[in-house]
């Protein structure tokens, strides 16, 4: 049967994307610099101790575990299909036209908003180091230009360099942040935290701080958007899935625990620390690191931003072959062998809101609340999709049993606990609005899909 299925996969007309030349790790890399680890410690981890308190390892592992309920979703998936279209192929296979489409818009909409938020990121540790060396700051629609234009230039080149690079980046950068921790942990001595294991700590998380901890692993998934470029697919994607949530999480809950610690040996609260790393590097007796795991974290919101690139463009490329979004972008580079158009509109599609933002004066952590925000609903949607679908799907294969139906039903009740934790209660101004502008993105999809769409030729 499963031979069967990959038959029918391997029918579909040619992406004219370079076949099997990315590795397992190369492919792993993707979603790993999607998840951009090195931000989270450094800037999402403060916003998250700010709603939970101690209880932010908790708030992380529950994270998690919801994260690790769609990750097995969407491997089922990925053991039976490979393709450039990520999770909106896997639930356009077994759900109706319409239900494909919101997911394909709703994935679209996620990467290109996350692209968004990291270059806001980029925009503001750049200006960090350039308070620091040029004792001023520089324009953020001109730092939010040269971040999104130099991915948008790699992410066109050549995708095997782009996997390569984003690999390097974050693994030095993961090192640097641990070297730090286990020095903590040296510091300190090994012993518990009785402040956050006991019952008070975990009572302090709040719906809001678990949906923002879950914002930190959004992303896992992109390594779905390389299936015609990996290396046996079947297997590698799948396993990438899962790793990179099971380690980013780890890695999220171990840093959310000792910084808490660090922090609270200082007597500063986390919750106000806009550079936590660089506090508790010299509070370790390594104070040079902090800066550079600043340096790490610049870089890798680069890298995050060139995920995101990589991985929206793709979708984009399997959207105009089915004829939901123009059917240029069906087509690829002669050359490079990668989704020229739609690397360069998705581009596009990142650089003008940040650089329209910045130029209004919103900072750059504004721009990564924003529009990370706003990914989220993305996200939470094509996650909450895939897992209905996957019942349906793998009853057309043979497989449906319980334990599908189990995990099928355990993903959409996370998926919809998430989502109620995004609109209740009510978030303050332009966060309000955001569910509203969702819809009418979702909407214009959907019109588009009903009445313009037709199948490219490929």
């Amino acid at each position: 049967m499963e031979q069967m299925v990959v038959d029918t996969v391997e029918a579909i007309p040619s992406s004219g994307l370079r076949a099997g030349i990315l590795s397992p790790t190369e492919v792993l890399a993707q979603s790993i610099s999607t998840i951009a680890p090195t931000t989270t410690p450094t800037m999402t981890i403060p916003l998250v101790f700010a709603l939970c308190g101690a209880g932010t390892w908790f708030a992380y592992l529950l994270a998690m575990i919801a994260m690790l309920l769609v990750g097995l979703c969407v491997s089922r998936f990925a053991r039976y299909s490979s393709c450039a279209g990520s999770v909106y192929t896997y639930v356009s296979s077994s759900m109706p036209p319409l239900v494909g489409g919101i997911a394909a818009w709703a994935l679209l909409l996620a990467y290109v908003a996350t692209a968004c938020s990291v270059a806001g990121g980029f925009i503001n540790y750049a200006n960090v180091f350039a308070v620091q060396m040029l004792h001023h700051t520089l324009p953020g629609p001109l730092l939010g230009l040269v971040c999104v234009a130099a991915a948008t230039f790699i992410a066109y080149r050549d995708v095997q360099v782009s996997a390569r690079m984003m690999l390097w980046i974050e693994a030095a950068s993961i090192v640097l942040i641990s070297v730090v921790l286990a020095l903590l942990i040296a510091k300190s001595g090994l012993h518990l935290d009785l402040a956050q294991l006991s019952l008070h700590g975990v009572a302090q998380v709040k719906t809001p701080g678990i949906v923002l901890a879950i914002f930190s692993f959004v992303g896992f998934e992109s390594a779905t958007t390389l299936g015609t470029e990996a290396r046996n697919p079947q297997r590698t994607i799948p396993r990438a899935v899962i790793q990179s949530a099971f380690f980013a999480g780890c890695f999220f809950i171990l840093c959310s625990y000792l910084e808490t610690q660090g922090m609270a040996a200082l007597g500063q609260n986390l919750g106000k620390s806009d550079a936590p790393m660089r506090a508790l590097s010299a509070y370790a007796g390594v104070g040079p690191l902090g800066q550079l795991i600043d340096l790490g974290a610049l870089v890798s919101l680069f890298a995050c931003t060139l995920a995101c690139l990589t991985a929206a463009a793709r979708v984009l490329l399997r959207m105009g072959q089915d004829g939901l979004a123009h059917r240029s972008f069906a087509k690829t580079h002669s050359r490079n062998a990668t989704p020229g158009a739609a690397v360069i509109a998705t581009g596009l599609l990142t650089a003008i809101p940040v650089m329209a933002l910045a130029a209004k004066g919103v900072s750059g952590m504004d721009i990564y609340g924003y529009t990370g925000s706003l990914a989220v609903y993305g996200f939470l949607t094509v996650y909450g999709l895939a897992a209905i679908a996957l019942p349906r799907f793998l009853k057309t294969q043979g497989h449906l049993n319980g334990a599908a139906i189990g995990l099928s039903i355990a993903a959409v009740c996370a998926m919809l606990a998430a989502l109620g934790g995004t609109l209740y209660p009510v978030p303050e101004a332009p966060y309000n609005w955001l569910p509203y502008v969702y819809l009418a993105y979702i909407a214009g999809g959907i019109a588009w899909q009903m009445f313009k769409a037709k199948p490219a030729t490929v």
